[in-house]
């Protein structure tokens, strides 16, 4: 993961709303996630690593994004994933590492069914 890949990210989003005029200025947004305008600045340029998870899951909901994506940007993963696996640690490794190999599209799939519960 590449901090600065997460920051520039992130200030790339929030530079975004804010020429939609949507007051998405760094000390405005830091107030609004709860962090600190010098704090936010620093993990913006990589000089500091994303935040921890809630944190992150704050920032997406703010910005309009998916927390899992973002998560996943900062090199992490929600905190419920770790739970599910250990509830079946076969299974789901089976499953995440035969997914690998498949597109977007046979992944949608296989998520359509199980959502619709039509197996």
């Amino acid at each position: 993961m590449s901090r600065k890949r997460f920051g520039q990210t992130i200030r790339a989003l929030r530079e975004k709303l804010l020429q939609e005029d949507k007051g998405y200025s760094l000390r405005r947004f830091a107030a609004r996630v709860g962090m600190s305008p010098t704090y936010l600045s620093k993990v913006e340029r990589g000089d500091l690593p994303p935040p921890g998870e809630e944190k992150v899951k704050t920032i997406a909901v703010e910005l309009g994004e998916d927390p899992d994506e973002l998560l996943a940007l900062a090199g992490k993963v929600s905190s419920d994933i770790p739970e599910i696996i250990r509830r079946r640690p076969v299974m789901m490794a089976r499953l995440i590492r035969k997914m690998r190999g498949m597109d977007d599209e046979q992944v949608e799939r296989i998520f359509r069914i199980v959502e619709d519960g039509d197996w």
